[in-house]
């Protein structure tokens, strides 16, 4: 399965890392790690929308994290991962 991270942006749900609310931004850790990732040109950004969300995969071997303005809660919606979990 796929997921649609917004723009022409489609990362299979198998080489997703994390899914992280943009309002998470504010943890000092968070912050370091997006600095650390945009001086090694690891940051994408799927639209010219605001973001909302951080999603970092592992694509062709390579970390990547992208920056969509879909919203974390959806975003986990459509991995499934939630229901899922309510099914246990």
């Amino acid at each position: 399965m796929f997921l649609h991270l917004g723009g022409s942006i489609i990362v299979p749900i198998k080489d997703i890392i994390a899914i992280i609310d943009i309002s998470s931004k504010k943890s000092k850790i968070i912050q370091e790690f997006l600095k650390i990732a945009a001086e090694e040109d690891f940051i994408e950004k799927t639209s010219d929308d605001p973001s909302k969300t951080i999603v970092i995969a592992e694509t062709n071997k390579k970390s990547k994290v992208f920056l969509s303005p879909i919203s974390s809660a959806t975003l986990y919606k459509r991995t499934g991962f939630i229901e899922e979990i309510s099914n246990v």
